[in-house]
């Protein structure tokens, strides 16, 4: 059975409803939620839509991902109250930094809104972050320099580009590039792009679509890797860097 025969299904009965029910809220008939539940049929486009708005799940997550295996609870409300990506919560319910490891970042244009992706990552959890939804990338090349190329930025989700403060820095996520970081400077309003430029002047300012866009995060701290050889960069040697940190910080709060 495809993904999204077993996700309208398992949506429909979360909500307490009967095929007939859920087509009355469609406008459309019975049989063909029947169709869709069995996998007879696919919803097309205009339907698809209609079901995100009224489940409150991207269509990205209606297609590719898993409602069964994904805590409903742990998904980012996104506009109106669209839930774009999601993201994962411990068994006490404190979210979960996803690390997003050098291999797996050629691959996340196609997986950030897919629940087995996102589930597959390396998670932590940073008790000392701001309030916020956070994800730690990888960093390559010396184009913002103090940060070296190895090195990790955790960055918050900014929900709207409306909150983006133009000076500071972002992992921006593009179709194109895929994960860029870069500190933006301007926005163009006429031409609909943002321009991103480097710390370290060798490099060109470029511009980015706004439309091409797939999610901006804000700079909020790094992880510098480069003490650790290749073949110990690993998640324990990430965490254990970080415990020396939350001491750091802890340190100077008292002070």
């Amino acid at each position: 059975m495809s993904k999204i025969a077993t996700n309208i299904r398992f949506l429909r009965q979360l909500k307490g409803l009967s095929q007939e029910q859920l087509a009355d809220e469609l406008k459309i008939t019975r049989s063909r939620i029947g169709g869709y539940e069995e996998a007879r049929n696919e919803p097309p486009i205009d339907l698809l839509i209609r079901l995100s708005e009224f489940f409150h799940i991207a269509i990205d997550a209606l297609v590719r991902g898993d409602m069964r295996k994904t805590n409903i609870d742990g998904l980012m409300k996104i506009g109106k109250n669209r839930i774009l990506f999601p993201i994962l919560l411990d068994n006490d319910g404190n979210d979960m930094v996803e690390l997003v490891p050098v291999k797996a970042s050629a691959g996340y244009t196609r997986g950030y809104a897919d629940p087995d992706y996102i589930e597959k990552l390396p998670q932590m959890k940073l008790p000392f972050l701001p309030t916020g939804k956070h994800r730690a990338f990888p960093i390559k090349g010396d184009s913002m320099p103090p940060i070296k190329e190895g090195s990790f930025v955790i960055a918050k989700f900014i929900e709207r580009l409306e909150d983006v403060r133009l000076g500071h820095t972002y992992i921006v996520v593009t179709k194109e590039d895929g994960l860029t970081y870069k500190r933006v400077m301007a926005y163009h309003k006429k031409e609909g792009t943002y321009e991103l430029h480097s710390d370290n002047k060798i490099y060109q300012p470029f511009k980015v679509k706004v439309s091409d866009i797939l999610e901006i995060w804000e700079y909020t701290c790094s992880i510098n890797m480069n003490e650790y050889q290749q073949d110990e960069l690993n998640l324990d040697s990430i965490m254990n860097m970080l415990r020396g940190l939350k001491v750091e910080i802890a340190e100077i709060k008292k002070r």
